[in-house]
């Protein structure tokens, strides 16, 4: 099995982790709040995997140009929108049928890629796109009477277009972190994928603090005693997401960043034992089946 895979199986086991534990901190504070520390405490670990790398592995740190200046910014402000959305999705929905909204990400990246790196998926590709997309289809209307109507007519509701939305900025950020993490080889003595994406990492979650900490300053002051109280399960989303995202960051580095999504829907899998077994959310038969058309569509694109 290919390198990339089985970084993004990794990285999809942290980010539900990350997911789970920010559901329970939307329970403490706001979802400004919640979304803030995914990143703020997320800082310290991301600094760190970069000085291991740089100062103990010796490896050459690049240098950015331009270009990855251009899409860091893009693909940090994409993120914090994404995950906004994503933390007020909770809200609406239980924790699996929430998070499934944004997994059509995939589907969204591979245009985003098209658009703006000239990548092409191939057909078998576009097929294995296709059967996870209609699995979150199938979530999405699991709890409501089944019909062609309801399966159309369940995109344009409010949470459908709020986790649309969300997959949405989720596949710019994509795209864009590998943009940005592609921009830096040329400044390297040879192409290193983990120094490529730790540097990304680094700098893009450095200005997502940046951004997030001076929202809650001016706008919304009262979410600061909320985030210090809850700081020891804001460590843990902090640690697990910044090693998510040194993943996610790893694994588009290495293969398209639609791609890499499309693997990565195995988050499902993990997301809907969390909803079983940790917050006691009960899974019907078609969510099931939705959540196996996914892995299928998985499956089909490793095979390919």
């Amino acid at each position: 099995m290919e390198t990339w895979v089985l970084i993004t199986v990794a990285a999809a086991f942290l980010q539900n982790v990350r997911s789970a534990m920010q559901k329970h901190l939307k329970g403490v504070m706001g979802t400004t709040g919640a979304t803030f520390v995914r990143f703020g405490f997320g800082l310290p670990f991301a600094v760190l995997y970069l000085f291991l790398l740089w100062q103990v592995a010796g490896r050459p740190l690049p240098l950015p140009n331009g270009t990855f200046f251009l899409w860091a910014v893009i693909g940090g402000l994409a993120q914090i929108a994404a995950t906004f959305l994503l933390v007020h999705l909770f809200s609406f929905r239980n924790f699996a049928v929430g998070t499934a909204y944004s997994r059509t990400e995939p589907a969204q990246a591979a245009v985003f890629g098209l658009i703006f790196l000239g990548e092409k998926a191939s057909q078998g590709t576009l097929v294995a796109i296709a059967i996870s997309v209609v699995g979150v289809m199938l979530i999405s209307v699991a709890r409501t009477t089944l019909s062609p109507r309801t399966l159309v007519t369940s995109v344009f509701s409010r949470t459908a277009g709020i986790g649309l939305l969300s997959g949405t900025f989720f596949g710019l950020s994509a795209v864009s972190y590998r943009s940005a993490s592609l921009a830096l080889a040329p400044s390297l003595p040879a192409p290193d994928y983990m120094m490529q994406a730790s540097y990304t990492l680094g700098f893009v979650i450095l200005l997502q603090t940046v951004i997030m900490l001076t929202w809650i300053v001016l706008r919304e002051r009262d979410e600061l005693p909320r985030i210090a109280a809850a700081w020891k399960p804001a460590f843990v989303v902090g640690f697990v997401g910044a090693s998510a995202s040194f993943g996610w960051f790893m694994a588009m580095t290495l293969q398209q960043a639609a791609v890499v999504k499309v693997v990565a829907q195995v988050e499902m899998l993990f997301t809907f034992a969390s909803s079983f077994f940790i917050f006691r959310e009960w899974i019907n038969r078609l969510e099931l089946f939705g959540c196996l058309l996914i892995v299928l569509g998985v499956v089909m694109l490793v095979l390919i």
